[in-house]
């Protein structure tokens, strides 16, 4: 599976991803064209240039205004609404496939500042973001990634800096509140760098695009690129790495990174285990599992396994520490592979049951009634949960022994 992996050591933003891409060999015309295609006339025009930082190379993105070396800063000036970049986007040239993405990376970003203002995504004025540096740097992304023509984007665990930026709407803690936003749901860390390392544009780009992050799959690395930030930082090249390869073996399937918490047990009632257990799921775990165990001294025991998000590994660390007999706790972080979920409604002669359905890439490899809806469909029709299975496996009831 050919793919994509964006490997963001020290951030993203938007001119990075682009930078990025033309380090690994999207023509400059791709860019340039998707820029004309938005036909804003000579309002803008997209600058590359070779660079480096702390002596690595790469590609900078500069968005010029027009009769001006220095056009970023002129352009921050020019807000424009959600709906004004949806119509800009939708009325242009450019390919359905850049169309939706871009329009789908600016509602990204409307939902974020929506929330955090309060106001209907739709009714969102973009500052910073809306500027035409920005709507340059997203629909030049989007076209850099359908010109690969990569089948999976995948990035890796996130991190941002720390300290406060000064914004449009005054001086702000790192990371931004919209970048928090766009980011809900995936794992990110700050680090001891008081600099913003992942711009909402570049939150954006990952939450669209990406469907996995953590560390970088087995893969067959085709070419390595390189986009360069604005700034030098001190602690870490402000470069984006871009890998495009082939991901080993072709497994499609989702890949994201978990942490693993075990202790050893042998003097926990079974009463206790069993509320520890409700605990660390109400906390969040993924997943919580006793195994038998002989411990030392001949004592039967047995091995707490808890599976968890790496954001929630500390805490839950904790009850197993204050709700337990543990003395410590061993912690380790695990690659995970798991079939892409959906679900489904099976209509049967009793009612309609869910459907777990199971996907390695677009294979179809898992399908499974949910108990918790066969059994709720069996307590209403007055039939065992076994019929409402087998039903909802060939869509008709059981029939009876004809003996």
């Amino acid at each position: 599976m050919r793919t994509l992996y964006l490997d963001c050591f020290s951030g993203i933003s938007g001119d990075m991803a682009v930078g990025a891409l033309r380090d690994l060999g999207v023509a400059e015309g791709v860019f340039h064209s998707a820029i004309a295609a938005l036909r804003l006339g000579e309002a803008i025009h997209l600058h590359f240039s070779r660079g480096t930082r702390q002596s690595i190379a790469g590609w900078k993105l500069e968005v010029r205004a027009h009769g001006h070396s220095d056009g970023v800063q002129h352009l921050h000036a020019n807000g424009r609404s959600f709906l004004e970049i949806r119509s800009l986007i939708e009325t242009s040239q450019l390919s359905d496939f850049v169309k939706e993405r871009s329009i789908a990376v600016f509602r990204r970003i409307a939902i974020a500042e929506g929330k955090i203002h309060d106001i209907p995504a739709e009714n969102v004025t973009f500052h910073e973001v809306g500027a035409l540096d920005s709507i340059a740097d997203i629909v030049a992304a989007c076209a850099g990634i359908e010109a690969l023509a990569v089948e999976s984007v995948l990035a890796s665990s996130l991190i941002d800096g720390c300290g406060s930026m000064d914004c449009s709407h005054g001086r702000l803690p790192v990371p931004a509140p919209a970048t928090l936003e766009i980011l809900s749901g995936i794992p990110i860390r700050q680090v001891e760098d008081a600099h913003e390392l992942i711009t909402p544009t570049g939150a954006g780009l990952l939450a669209e695009f990406c469907s996995s992050f953590g560390p970088l799959p087995e893969m067959r690395i085709e070419k390595i690129g390189y986009g360069l930030g604005t700034r030098d930082t001190a602690r870490r090249p402000n470069v984006l790495r871009a890998l495009l390869g082939e991901r080993a073996h072709a497994v499609s399937a989702e890949v994201d990174e978990i942490t693993q918490i075990e202790t050893n047990l042998d003097d926990l009632s079974p009463e206790l285990a069993g509320a520890a257990m409700d605990r660390l799921f109400s906390a969040g775990a993924l997943d919580v599992f006793f195994t038998t165990a002989q411990m030392k001294k001949n004592r039967p025991g047995f091995v707490v396994t808890v599976l968890c998000s790496n954001e929630k590994a500390s805490e839950l660390a904790r009850i197993l520490l204050t709700e337990t007999t543990a003395f410590g706790v061993r912690m380790h972080r695990a690659q995970r592979l798991k079939l892409r979920r959906e679900f489904h409604h099976r209509e049967t002669p009793y009612g309609t049951v869910r459907i777990k359905l199971g996907f390695l890439g677009d294979e179809l490899v898992q399908a499974v009634p949910e108990y918790g809806s066969c059994r709720d469909v069996a307590k209403r029709a007055g039939v065992s949960v076994k019929d409402v299975y087998v039903a909802a496996w060939i869509g008709t009831p059981p029939k009876p022994d004809a003996s």
